[in-house]
């Protein structure tokens, strides 16, 4: 698992997270991104940046990015879109806290791949995050079951592959109160703000 090439977050307090998936939740899914030039911010993002880090949030990205384990996309690609990102997110007035990702292809049996639970580990361990105060939002299944089986909230958005994920999230936790899903990151926070201990 790997770190954007930024320092791990300094502040010792124990504080909540939102976790967020990148691709089709925080940025258009453009299948394999490997060209900056596409890169846009989807609706509602700095808005929720900005709102959950002024309550004590910690924003953090959590991202699945096979197409380097494939070499479908050279890490000089991936350089390059993520700087266009956090310049995005710069110019927007905010930023991500911490950002970490999988890089291996799906066969090789990594322990950071999502539903895994790698990524929240190490992001764990470089800051102290309450896990049962945060919240775990993405489009796919494995963004799901990865902030479930941590015993977070979790919230499926309708963008990206969320339309396609949600009858088999609302059919596996049916019964589970912790699991919403919101048509994109607008209807996040509504949730997370009304559920200030994570319940």
């Amino acid at each position: 698992m790997t770190a954007w090439t930024r320092p791990a977050p300094t502040d010792p307090a124990c504080r909540p997270a939102l976790f967020l998936d990148r691709d089709g939740v925080v940025i258009r899914d453009c299948h394999y991104l490997a060209d900056p030039g596409l890169v846009e911010l989807l609706g509602g993002v700095p808005d929720l940046f900005t709102r959950a880090q002024a309550a004590g949030f910690r924003v953090i990205g959590l991202s699945n990015q096979s197409g380097l384990g494939r070499g479908l996309i050279s890490p000089e690609a991936f350089a390059a879109v993520t700087d266009r990102l956090v310049a995005l997110l710069a110019e927007a007035g905010t930023s991500f806290d911490d950002f970490l990702y999988c890089p291996h292809a799906p066969d090789e049996g990594c322990h950071c791949r999502k539903p895994r639970p790698g990524l929240l580990e190490e992001a764990a361990a470089r800051s102290r995050i309450d896990l049962p105060r945060s919240w775990m939002v993405g489009d796919k299944v494995s963004d799901i079951a990865l902030g479930r089986d941590a015993g977070m909230g979790a919230i499926l958005v309708r963008t990206g592959y969320g339309k396609g994920s949600e009858a088999e999230v609302l059919d596996r936790w049916a019964n589970d109160s912790r699991v919403r899903v919101v048509d994109d990151l607008t209807g996040v926070w509504p949730i997370v703000s009304a559920n200030p201990d994570g319940v």
